[in-house]
């Protein structure tokens, strides 16, 4: 059974079709969500170009909020006093970002819409949002005009969003999870390309391990558990990519993690198994059945939006409770944010079962098939 093993793995790794979807693939998609949506926190922007024209009747506290804007720490915007015609050739140019028209009524005009625009926008707003403490503070304690600048003006997070066990949660989380459980999925590729070495009537190569000495249940075994182990590992080279490399905080304990990976990586292969032994279609058709299975699966777990998962927990329940890639998504939600043993439990043995019926399925789908000649 050993010696099967090792040549099965030998040469599923030697196939580029079988290595590229259930391994490189999800380390690309893991890569690209990284730098679009992974490090988004922690991006430094430079400072906003600002114009500001003073009108007659300007609002001296406005003036003052936007000095103290400029010298204060972290100095989000750089300010030049133009005149009108001047300021307004300077923003078609694109020498600025917005300009500031400080009349009684402080307005704001920009020439695009962009993270700079957003915090002009948000600085003037803040300002109107606290007009009159401005004022009062101008007026009776200007000494502390800096100090209630840099308050109102600091663009840190004020409020973090944590779990009743008080881990951080981060909404890009989810992209993440989905990717796992895509991954998990994707060992249907694996499992497929195992059904045409055994089924003797799919290929020639199948057809010749078929007249070996070798017993057929051997055969089948040797095959399944070459397939399990080869796609766990790949699963876990993704999560030592994501924590290790991509630096992915995975609150919970591991252990739980691998067990879940574990039992997803056997759905996706059993899946691909059964879908593979089903029917005499043409292997053309039974991938675009694996592909359509497993990518709208983790679609409906929030792998392209993450209020996708959201949306269909709310207005049809039932699609995820039996969506192999939103349970997976769960679990792995319940063990590194939600600590939920209960949840965590319910995902768990909806796993086992999916995983013990298309085993099981895949398993008499390879064992049943007779040939009188092929």
């Amino acid at each position: 059974m050993l010696h099967l093993m090792k040549y099965h793995l030998i040469v599923k790794i030697k196939c580029m079709d079988v290595v590229f979807w259930p391994l490189v693939f999800p380390l690309i998609l893991a890569t690209l969500f990284y730098v679009a949506f992974g490090n988004i926190e922690e991006a430094d922007f430079e400072t906003v170009q600002t114009i500001v024209v003073e009108e007659a009747d300007a609002d001296p506290v406005f003036l003052e909020f936007l000095e103290a804007m400029e010298q204060g720490e972290g100095r989000f915007v750089e300010i030049r006093k133009m005149s009108e015609e001047k300021a307004r050739r300077a923003l078609d140019e694109k020498q600025a970002s917005g300009i500031y028209f400080v009349g009684e009524t402080p307005t704001l005009t920009v020439a695009g819409s962009g993270i700079s625009e957003s915090i002009l926008q948000s600085i003037l707003e803040s300002y109107q949002n606290g007009k009159q403490t401005f004022q009062f503070v101008a007026e009776k304690h200007p000494e502390g005009m800096q100090k209630a600048m840099e308050q109102i003006g600091d663009y840190e997070a004020l409020v973090e969003q944590v779990t009743l066990g008080g881990r951080t949660t981060n909404d890009n989380a989810q992209l993440f999870y989905a990717l796992i459980a895509m991954a998990c999925l994707y060992g249907a590729f694996i499992g497929m390309d195992a059904v045409f070495t055994i089924q003797a009537n799919l290929t020639t190569l199948a057809a010749r391990r078929c007249v070996t000495p070798t017993h057929k249940l051997k055969l089948i075994l040797s095959e399944m558990l070459s397939c399990f182990l080869l796609h766990y590992l790949n699963v876990l080279i993704l999560l030592a990519y994501l924590r290790f490399v991509l630096k992915q905080e995975f609150y919970g304990q591991m252990p739980r993690m691998l067990l879940v990976t574990l039992i997803g990586s056997m759905i996706g292969v059993s899946m691909g198994i059964s879908v593979g032994s089903f029917g005499k279609m043409k292997e053309g058709v039974k991938v675009g059945i694996l592909l359509a299975i497993s990518m709208t699966g983790s679609f409906l777990a929030g792998l392209m939006s993450a209020d996708m998962k959201y949306l269909v927990d709310q207005n049809a329940p039932l699609v995820n409770r039996i969506n192999p890639a939103a349970v997976i998504t769960d679990a792995l939600y319940c063990i590194n944010v939600y600590d939920d043993p209960v949840r965590f439990g319910r995902c768990l043995a909806t796993l086992v079962v999916t995983c013990a019926v298309l085993t099981l399925a895949s398993f008499l789908l390879i064992r049943r098939e007779r040939y009188d000649s092929i």
